[in-house]
């Protein structure tokens, strides 16, 4: 067909070919730049999606590694003269230890005994405990750092008055959120 056409027209036929060209490169382009766009979205979406059933999953168990924490309580009871753990406190302080794990919440244990025994012995005895108790958490994976230890010895009594009741709830370390 170019054979017949003039020199001139040969021109402007070959121009508009390449315009043509050119325009249909350009549309594969902005489409393709579309397409790429479109996915990006799509993807930053589904990103954001879980993202957000991340973060509520998260929030839930912390709510649950919460609750169980509290069901034990921030209490662990010791043996008369004894800075041993028992298998009770050591359930209690692996709950914590889990929520611990979870969040920078730095925590004092106080460390406390009942009346009996000199003042300087019931100080001793309630380092101790704590110190027990510390490096039981410490063993677990929870920084040193983020623990602070303290005796009262019999000087801060929960039960008041002489007798194995009363002495049994203060033979303790109480674990204080600070």
């Amino acid at each position: 067909m170019m054979k017949h056409l003039p020199t001139a027209s040969k021109t402007i036929a070959m121009l508009l070919c390449a315009t043509l060209l050119v325009a249909c490169s350009g549309n594969d382009t902005n489409d393709a730049e579309e397409e790429a766009r479109l996915k990006a979205e799509q993807e930053a979406a589904e990103a954001a999606r879980l993202q957000v059933e991340l973060e509520a999953a998260n929030a839930e168990e912390l709510a649950s590694l919460e609750e169980e924490a509290a069901s034990h309580g921030t209490i662990f009871y010791f043996e008369y003269d004894s800075a041993t753990l028992t298998p009770e406190a050591l359930d209690a302080l692996n709950a914590h230890i889990a929520l611990l794990h979870r969040n920078t919440a730095a925590v004092r244990l106080e460390g406390h005994t009942d009346e009996r025994g000199t003042r300087e012995y019931n100080l001793a005895l309630g380092e101790r405990r704590a110190n027990a108790v510390r490096d039981y958490v410490v063993a677990n994976g929870i920084s040193s750092l983020r623990i602070e230890t303290v005796s009262y010895g019999e000087e801060r009594p929960v039960a008041y008055g002489a007798g194995d009741s009363n002495w049994t709830q203060n033979r303790r370390v109480e674990l204080v959120k600070q």
